[in-house]
């Protein structure tokens, strides 16, 4: 365990005149508050807020930072209060303890909701203050070290969660050796096969690259010596996560992945960074396309490196980084090499480009579906950009494979919604052009244009979504008003009721409020969407005899509710209707065991999707109904996997055997071979719940010859 002396020498290497007695005040706090508390590995809890004050102390932050890590879960996990802490400690401590403290105490209906509120407390409070993020982020460090001493489920969430959010956070914040040990930690959990098996493979080639880069290093210093320039050079090489990532998205087996190996070049001046540059060149050829220069296009978390990929002294593809030493200290650390202590304070320069970026997260605050909110967020971390140009050559930095209206969003929202055409380097292109760096994006409008839901199928910002969905949304419920009206209007009328004279009278607000609707609005909304009838509200203004006495022509409203109440024997309970006809959305196939929601559809009764299901981030929330799984019904349901294999003799037997061996059947299969020596089957099989779909899809990627195995969903438009 890290002892409090190493945190002290390593803040006063760095912070000699920092007054250190108040690292030592909160230590014996944080030892007091969480006493007798252990980890789930059995260890005194007082190691983990030392270790991430240590980490907190290798980034080499402030002391009110080095301190919260001290007392980030004080609050959260002990009797302390933020009161106590800010008497003690002071105010700013108080805050970047109270920015870190998760929203766990409050009631929420599902975990789902928790977590996107947290992240929401989150975003807030760096926006005042960016050092909350980085505590947060030395938390989630530290806990992911330690994971493995949780439950599967809770480390295969934790790490999802953390490759999700947490390492995009510390990429788009620069601090790169946090976000590759974050993702090699994640991937160690989600996948641990493959972790392994990627990780036994450097293990046997890591001699020969290490053979490798010295010769190489050798061979470069040489260079450099002849073009009279000093500098330092480092070979490295990739990280686990980033092998398997090459591997998947190229399709590559180990021994095809050939730019492992990295040199980095530390010049003193940023003259010497172009001279080296021009000094590899001159020696191997460089790889056309392969030139990258962020020093004069830094990213937008300030990173600046020449990037260069040559055919090396072997033959091989080699990339190059080149940058400064001042260069190397920002892709360091990151954001914390921005700031200067002057007299015990921090001084944030340069970095204004960086919280701009980070502060884009606040713009998605509002929206309060959860699942919307988290992919929002998500979408917004995404880390592999392109750099675009504006017609007056302003650069726009957006995410890789984004197209003309998702930078039409990026300008602004109107330009967005009335985007017409877009020309791309002069030339008209289609609205879903996939643009590319060094584009130059004119956006032509028209006032009449309006958002169209096929857009949904190829943007990817979360701006753009965010927009369209609102739009269609805002579009959607007027419609639905509409229809409410004529309805609630037709049929007073049957009724031989004069419906505007009593909505201005005022004659409907006690009925319509017993019906738990504060607004005519809300009434026309929920009846244009089947979720009530008229016939309610007439109970309550006229006498029963006149109500039955009355011929009622069935309107829109009753063939609604007549599908709705069809009957089916589906495994789902509908809250509201004891007998409903259900349909499954093709979209996300969702299994018992799965958080699931009705949608209202017209016509076609009640369709259920997973929770965070995409397809319902495009719907208006109002036609969302409550449902929940029959536990007492145990018909099998369809699910779709896809098996990626080797193509060799016998295995189709085995895939077959092992799902025959976990007591389900097979209703269909496809199998077809690849030029790359491989098997890909897809199988329809009858699950009875989610926990026997993962058994088996276990049981499967146990198999030798086996790459991987993946539940397949389907699309749909709502």
């Amino acid at each position: 365990m890290l002892r409090l002396n190493d945190i002290v020498e390593r803040v006063n290497s760095y912070l000699p005149e920092a007054d250190v007695e108040v690292i030592k005040r909160a230590y014996v706090y944080s030892a007091k508050v969480h006493s007798g508390q252990k980890r789930s590995s059995g260890e005194s809890y007082l190691g983990h807020p030392l270790e991430v004050a240590g980490i907190l102390a290798d980034l080499r932050l402030d002391l009110s930072s080095v301190v919260t890590g001290l007392l980030h879960d004080t609050v959260e996990d002990t009797l302390a209060t933020l009161d106590e802490i800010e008497a003690l400690f002071g105010k700013e401590v108080a805050l970047l303890v109270d920015g870190v403290t998760k929203i766990s105490k409050l009631p929420f209906t599902s975990k789902i909701e928790e977590q996107a509120e947290s992240f929401r407390k989150l975003f807030l409070a760096t926006a005042k203050d960016i050092r909350v993020v980085l505590v947060k982020l030395a938390d989630r460090l530290h806990n992911m070290r330690t994971l493995e001493y949780l439950p599967e489920d809770r480390q295969k969430r934790i790490s999802k969660e953390t490759l999700e959010i947490y390492s995009p956070l510390a990429h788009r914040l620069g601090i790169y050796w946090m976000r590759t040990e974050l993702e090699d930690l994640s991937f160690r959990f989600l996948n641990p096969e493959e972790y392994e098996n990627i990780s036994k493979l450097i293990a046997k080639k890591k001699k020969e690259w290490e053979k490798y880069v010295e010769s190489v290093k050798g061979i470069l210093e040489k260079q450099l010596i002849e073009f009279g320039i000093k500098a330092e050079i480092t070979g490295r090489f990739k990280h686990v996560y980033a092998i398997y990532n090459k591997m998947q998205t190229q399709n590559l087996e180990f021994d095809q992945v050939h730019d492992v190996i990295a040199f980095r070049i530390i010049t003193s001046s940023l003259r010497e960074c172009y001279e080296v540059l021009g000094a590899v060149h001159s020696a191997w050829k460089p790889v056309p396309g392969r030139f990258k220069d962020y020093i004069a296009l830094p990213k937008g978390n300030g990173y600046q490196t020449l990037h260069t990929t040559v055919i090396g002294p072997f033959g091989e593809r080699m990339e190059v980084q080149i940058r400064t030493q001042r260069m190397h200290e920002i892709a360091e650390y990151g954001i914390a090499a921005h700031w200067k202590y002057k007299e015990g304070s921090i001084e944030a320069v340069e970095s204004d480009k960086i919280y701009a970026s980070l502060r884009q997260l606040l713009e998605w605050r509002d929206i309060k579906d959860p699942t919307e909110f988290l992919e929002a967020v998500k979408g917004e971390l995404i880390p592999n950009m392109v750099y675009v140009f504006t017609p007056k050559g302003d650069l726009k930095e957006l995410p890789n494979g984004v197209t003309p209206v998702d930078f039409a969003y990026s300008i602004h929202t109107e330009v967005g919604n009335h985007c017409t055409r877009a020309r791309v380097n002069g030339k008209l292109v289609p609205l879903d052009y996939k643009l590319r760096s060094g584009d130059t994006v004119e956006i032509a409008t028209l006032p009449d244009k309006k958002p169209s839901r096929d857009w949904l199928r190829f943007v990817i910002t979360s701006r753009a979504k965010t927009k369209i969905r609102s739009w269609l949304r805002t579009e959607e419920r007027e419609q639905s008003k509409l229809v409410g009206k004529s309805i609630c209007e037709r049929k007073f009328k049957q009724h031989g009721l004069d419906y505007q004279k009593m909505l201005k009278s005022g004659e409907l607000n006690t009925p319509l409020s017993e019906l738990g609707f504060k607004e005519i609005d809300e009434f026309y909304l929920a009846l244009g969407y089947g979720k009530v009838s008229v016939t309610e509200l007439l109970k309550r203004i006229l006498p029963k005899e006149r109500l039955e006495g009355l011929p009622e022509k069935e309107s829109m409203l009753e063939r609604i509710i007549q599908t709705l109440t069809r009957s089916t024997n589906s495994g789902v309970l509908v809250k509201g209707f004891d007998d409903v006809m259900i349909r499954f959305g093709n979209c996300c196939t969702p299994l018992p065991g799965e958080n699931i929601v009705g949608y209202i559809t017209r016509g076609r009764g009640i369709t259920i999707h997973k929770h965070n299901c995409s397809q319902l981030l495009d719907v208006d929330p109002a036609r969302k109904i409550d449902v929940a799984w029959d536990r007492g019904f145990k018909e099998p349901r369809p699910a779709r996997i896809e098996v990626i294999c080797a193509d060799r003799p016998g295995i189709l037997s085995s895939i077959t055997r092992s799902i025959a061996s976990s007591d389900i059947n097979i209703s269909k299969a496809e199998i077809h071979s690849t030029d790359d020596e491989r098997a890909i089957g897809t199988f329809e099989i009858a699950v009875s719940d989610l926990n026997q779909l993962e058994g088996v899809m276990k049981s499967i990627k146990r198999l030798k010859g086996v790459i991987s195995v993946e539940r397949i969903l389907g699309a749909e438009e709502i």
